[in-house]
């Protein structure tokens, strides 16, 4: 697996999975109704920030990552990301090559540290991940997210130093 940097090309492979993931409505906060316009603009993200694309030998994209400044100001020094895998390539360590590489990328680039500022509570296997990886749960924000089948379920956020 090779993780390089998006292009506008690679938006036709993501797009299929991308509005599959937000319109199940069951792990982003993002609009179920996102269109694809919007999508892309909210998925792929200028420098300084980035947007990358797992890539198998044969250049099927498997999953993407977006990487960016979580927040303005004197918060710039804390990074976020998001990650999405195309369902049908789960299971296959995708995520966690993304997510390794985020961090990596945000110490290289010299925040002071990473925040996941909603990680729903149900999504069980990332919360497994991400806490294999370092990261903490700060806190939960009790019935933040409502979830399509489970109801209203907790919001997480997630935290590690760099």
């Amino acid at each position: 697996m090779l993780i390089r940097e998006a292009t506008a090309e690679d938006w036709s492979a993501i797009w299929p999975f991308f509005h599959k993931i937000v319109a199940a409505g069951e792990t982003f906060t993002y609009p179920l109704d996102l269109d694809e316009e919007a999508a892309r603009d909210w998925w792929l993200l200028p420098a300084p920030n980035r947007t990358v694309v797992a890539v198998d030998d044969d250049g099927t994209v498997l999953g993407t990552a977006k990487m960016n400044t979580n927040h303005m100001g004197n918060g710039s020094h804390i990074a976020g990301a998001s990650y999405m895998v195309d369902p049908r390539h789960s299971g296959r360590g995708v995520g966690r090559a993304l997510c390794a590489y985020s961090v990596e990328w945000a110490r290289a680039a010299g925040f002071r540290a990473m925040q996941f500022n909603a990680v729903v509570e149900t999504n069980t296997n990332a919360v497994r991940l991400y806490r294999s990886l370092g990261f903490d749960i700060l806190g939960t924000l009790p019935e933040g997210f409502n979830h399509p089948t489970k109801g209203y379920v907790g919001l997480h956020i997630m935290y590690r130093p760099l």
